[in-house]
Parts: structure tokens; sequence; C-alpha cells
């Protein structure tokens, strides 16, 4: 899975807003927590990460409904499928923190998603990631379903401090 270095400026940009938007907003401190969500940011960059889960054709999926069809004939034990569901719930977490109004945007329109909830798809698809046996990732992907919408919050935090970023910096050259 494509993540820009640990060095790149934008990983570095999106890990302070990050950790600024979820320490000074929310009063969360949990480092691991934090890092993993400014991860999702800095590996959504691209459209093929957002959008890595295929269907049987290798078509890209672009419904919640669809991943979890396809995560969902995967065998209940293996790593892929425990893949399948973190993508969902970073998906998840992604579309509802940082653009909420896409979300109803989506639901106003005919779209499978239309019966669905992001926030409960999200936390019941982090739940199954997380068992793992991978100690530190396990206990990442347990507070994420028991906090979804904490982090989705900290994420429009996020979102908002970029923006007034954008704002502050216009008819500013930088080089």
């Amino acid at each position: 899975m494509w993540s820009p270095p640990v060095h790149h400026p934008l990983r570095r940009l999106f890990a302070g807003l990050t950790e600024h938007a979820f320490m000074s907003s929310l009063g969360v401190a949990d480092p691991p927590l934090v890092d993993y969500v400014s991860g999702i940011l800095a590996r959504f960059l691209h459209n093929d990460v957002l959008y890595r889960l295929r269907d049987g054709e290798g078509n890209p999926i672009h419904e919640v409904v669809d991943m979890i069809r396809e995560a969902e004939q995967l065998p209940a034990e293996g790593r892929t499928r425990r893949e399948y569901h973190r993508h969902i719930g970073d998906f998840t977490l992604y579309w509802t923190g940082l653009y909420p109004e896409w979300i109803q945007r989506a639901r106003s329109g005919w779209s499978k998603d239309h019966f669905i909830s992001y926030c409960e798809t999200g936390k019941r698809s982090y739940r199954i990631a997380s068992q793992s046996d991978d100690v530190e990732e396990s206990a990442v992907l347990r507070r994420l379903s028991d906090e979804f919408e904490l982090c989705a919050l900290g994420l429009n935090h996020v979102r908002k401090e970029f923006e007034s970023l954008h704002v502050e910096g216009e008819g500013k050259v930088i080089g």
C-alpha cells in the first residue's frame, strides 16, 4: 500500500495538523491513534489507494456495501479479510470526518450506500480488523472502533485547520 515517506512534507503537515486537532481541540493524547489517523490522510492522497479494493472483474469498488460484500466472501480467519475490513474502516472514517457533506449528497441519490450508516459500518469493520495477532495494531483498531465518532470529529477539525492554512496563505508567494 502506497504511503508518502515518513519525512515527506505532506506527511509531516498531516501529522502536525492531526496532532494539533486531536490534542488541542479534543484533548486526545493518544500518539498511536493520532499517528494512525494522520497516516490515513497520507495514504488516501491517491485515488488508487482510496479505491484500492477491486471486484471480481478487477474494477475499483466505490460503494461501501460492495466492499463489505467482497470482504465477506473471503475466508473468515484470513489476513486478507481483516485487511478489507481495515480499509472499509479507514474509508468510512475518512469520508465521515473530512467530507460529511459528501455522504449526505451520496445518500440523497440512488446508491446502495444510501441504506447504511458509515459510522456503524466503520466501527464494525475496525472491530473485525482488530482480531489480529499484532497486539499494537489490534489495540489501535479497537480504539478506532470504540472512538469512531471522536476520530471523525478530529478529522473534521483537521479539515478546518487545513482550510484556514489555505486562506491565510492566499496571496503569499511560496518559494
